[in-house]
């Protein structure tokens, strides 16, 4: 059974608390919208002239670490354009069926997001393509002998793709997309304004230095930062008077055992066993999934963005390597006699 990461980036679609809370505190525009500014001027900028086109946004890719915001973002296109969202992911569409009777229900103006669209099948890609160029569908309709193509014109909309992985993205599905953004880590002044915000919608008091101590542990992410800022508020009402101050808020990161650098047991874990084990030589990942227990794919996307931002590790062509600042930061005497 897998260990719950106050740190995970990922969030459950399933209707619980802290997907209603999740969705209650994300931006609903531009000027709510914290941080990303050279994404947010650029997309500010093709939504005016669409809208004095009276036409759709050209396609939208956004990629990048997950927990970044890229599905806020595909919503906060839909609300400054005025128009509807329709919202599926990469998995949920299984046949070219399942995305037909999507596009069908579309209107003129609407947007699809599809979030891990990397995942999609390379059967509906295809589907997709002619539908993200030409706005028409390819249907079949009947089997063997008697069956004979369709083609049925479709409403003029827009795909927002999201995807952490943009090379696993077959490339002529990438190359239609007009607008391809990055969202990047955000600043620690950034996730203590967006703390601030959160705080604000929960209903909470937070003090400035305690907004800032969180904005610390947050690991440059809002989706970590809004997380975090809820155990503490819990916390905050158990122990406390409601108010988030920063002893309250030590109290709390100590009893979540997040460090200073944002690093939660099971990162320490990985970054210790690969010293432990392979010191500063370079270790392959599946031998590092093997050592932690988890698979290949969760380290790469959920472990590794944020070690790789603060240097705590680093890719070479023989494999990932821990570097010199992380032996610092996790209290490892240096060595390099195995180099």
């Amino acid at each position: 059974m897998a260990i719950e990461r106050i740190v995970d980036t990922s969030v459950n679609d399933d209707g619980s608390e802290e997907q209603i809370i999740e969705v209650t505190l994300r931006p609903q525009n531009f000027s709510e919208y914290i941080g990303q500014d050279r994404l947010k001027k650029n997309l500010q900028l093709s939504i005016d002239a669409a809208k004095k086109r009276r036409e759709p946004i050209d396609h939208v890719l956004l990629y990048g670490p997950p927990g970044l915001g890229k599905t806020t973002m595909a919503t906060v296109i839909a609300n400054e354009m005025g128009t509807r969202i329709r919202v599926t992911a990469g998995p949920a569409i299984e046949r070219a069926g399942d995305l037909a009777s999507i596009l069908t229900n579309l209107q003129d103006g609407d947007i699809l997001f599809i979030d891990e669209i990397h995942r999609l099948s390379r059967t509906v890609e295809e589907v997709l393509y002619a539908a993200m160029e030409d706005y028409k569908l390819d249907i079949v309709i009947g089997k063997g002998p008697a069956a004979r193509s369709v083609r049925l014109d479709l409403p003029r909309f827009t795909v927002i793709g999201a995807t952490t992985r943009t090379g696993s993205l077959a490339a002529p599905l990438r190359d239609r997309f007009g607008h391809l953004y990055r969202h990047e880590f955000y600043s620690p002044e950034e996730i203590a304004q967006i703390i601030t915000r959160s705080a604000k919608i929960l209903e909470s008091t937070i003090h400035p230095e305690a907004a800032t101590l969180l904005s610390g542990r947050a690991r440059l992410t809002p989706r970590i930062a809004n997380r975090l800022l809820k155990r503490v508020r819990d916390y905050a009402d158990v122990n406390g008077d409601g108010i988030i101050d920063t002893a309250i808020t030590t109290k709390a990161l100590e009893l979540l055992e997040i460090d200073t650098m944002g690093l939660d047991p099971a990162d320490r874990n990985m970054l210790t066993k690969m010293i432990d084990t392979y010191g500063m030589n370079p270790v392959g990942l599946t031998t590092i999934a093997a050592l932690t227990g988890d698979e290949a794919t969760t380290i790469e996307d959920f472990y590794e963005p944020f070690l790789l931002q603060v240097g705590f590790i680093e890719r070479t062509p023989r494999g990932r390597r821990v570097t010199p600042r992380a032996y610092k930061h996790l209290g490892k005497q240096l060595d390099t006699t195995n180099e």
